[in-house]
């Protein structure tokens, strides 16, 4: 057997995930966006309506940003040099890092490439210790919700931990979570609960205030305690009053907060506020941070301005507009014999097809009617429950929403 046998099994492979209708590769191709209100996308030579985009505020064509981008790459260039302990970091970048620091009213934050590449290293150095020799090389349990997003999952897995260090518990199962920890007293030292804020595929939000009563019941059972990591990516600038997610509107706080500027901020990039402590640790320890570069400095600039405008009345008004159009949304689905998987309040309005064939069926319909949708199936999501994931902006008219539900129920009559 040689390399060229190998090569033909990985078109093997291919040709079997193209088979399930499960491919993921075949992207549409963007070439610009037009100046309506909202953008269209371009592709080829017609424009759609964009209903799979996380830009969920309407931020990432926002003039004010585009300008802060801009400025900023005059002034530190489009690239930051290297690594921050090499280099140094750039005032812009710890600029956005304060600004975080106070939105989530934490002492500090950690900005990184991506909101991945944050759960990566995050979740591993707080579970595991940098050196034999260190006291966070103590008997860890992690525990996570078992629909936790794969970054999550993929941070669990860089500790390397054995199994019995690895518990997993039913989604939303807090009554199974806290079965664990009486299982687990006595026989670990330190016990971390990861959850996702805000589920991605059914726009589902984790009860942050019961999960956080349980975990404080139990923290003193353990010698270092039970600490509550959050990934909110998809429910900070949606979710709350002033769009501080998921622990905004269960009133709690987590203990280490992992967000993103690449969804709801219009951006690129991802962040972790915390303690001081747990920041500083982190700066020593997190190895996306140490041995990859940050978001660039016209980025950290343009997100820097998002986090403004989020904390201003233009802000509150787009949170607005964005619920409104939530509201409207369901109100015409509910006119339709066309159901949705979840009651979300989220900007996430799942359309349930349970089969990926008929998903991709869906997808194909609205893009020929000129919307942009994605068909989310197995592995992203269990079998069975293979879905349109419909994502509202606030940037969205109710004009927008009613043509995408006309051709929604041309698909379904």
């Amino acid at each position: 057997m040689s390399r060229a046998d190998y090569f033909q099994i990985l078109k093997s492979e291919v040709r079997r995930l193209d088979d399930l209708s499960v491919s993921k590769r075949s992207e549409k191709v963007i070439s610009g966006f037009t100046s309506d209100v909202p953008p269209q996308a371009i592709i080829g030579s017609k424009s759609y309506s964009v209903f799979n985009s996380n830009d969920y505020l309407g931020l990432r064509h926002h003039p004010k940003l585009k300008q802060a981008e801009s400025r900023a790459s005059e002034k530190f260039g489009v690239g930051p040099g290297a690594v921050r302990f090499i280099s140094g970091s750039l005032q812009i970048h710890r600029d956005l890092e304060m600004a975080l620091a106070q939105f989530h009213g934490r002492d500090d934050a950690m900005i990184f490439s991506s909101a991945f590449a944050a759960n990566l290293a995050v979740i591993s150095s707080l579970i595991k210790g940098q050196s034999k020799d260190s006291l966070l090389d103590a008997n860890t349990l992690v525990v996570s919700d078992e629909l936790n997003h794969r970054s999550i999952v993929e941070g669990i897995r860089v500790a390397n931990f054995p199994d019995t260090q690895r518990r997993v518990f039913h989604h939303f199962d807090l009554s199974q979570l806290e079965q664990i920890f009486k299982e687990s007293k006595g026989k670990f030292t330190r016990v971390l609960v990861v959850t996702d804020g805000v589920f991605s595929m059914l726009g589902e939000y984790q009860n942050l205030e019961k999960l956080r009563s349980l975990i404080d019941a139990y923290d003193s059972k353990f010698p270092q305690g039970v600490l509550m990591f959050v990934d909110d990516c998809h429910g900070i600038g949606v979710l709350g009053d002033t769009g501080r997610g998921v622990e905004q509107l269960c009133g709690t706080k987590s203990d280490v907060l992992v967000g993103t500027l690449g969804k709801a901020f219009g951006v690129d990039g991802g962040y972790v506020t915390a303690s001081q402590s747990v920041i500083d640790y982190l700066r020593e320890s997190a190895a996306t941070y140490i041995y990859s570069n940050p978001i660039s400095p016209g980025a950290a600039a343009a997100a820097l301005e998002s986090v403004h405008i989020l904390d201003s009345v233009e802000g509150k008004k787009l949170l607005e507009n964005l619920r409104e159009n939530i509201s409207h949304f369901k109100k015409l689905l509910s006119q339709t014999s066309i159901a949705l998987a979840a009651d979300s309040k989220h900007a996430i309005q799942p359309l349930l097809l349970a089969d990926p064939a008929k998903a991709k069926a869906l997808q194909d319909h609205l893009f020929q009617q000129g919307f942009l949708t994605t068909s989310i199936t197995y592995p992203v999501v269990p079998k069975g429950r293979d879905e349109i994931r419909v994502q509202l902006s606030a940037a969205h008219t109710f004009k927008d929403l009613e043509k995408f539900v006309q051709a929604l129920a041309k698909f379904s009559s």
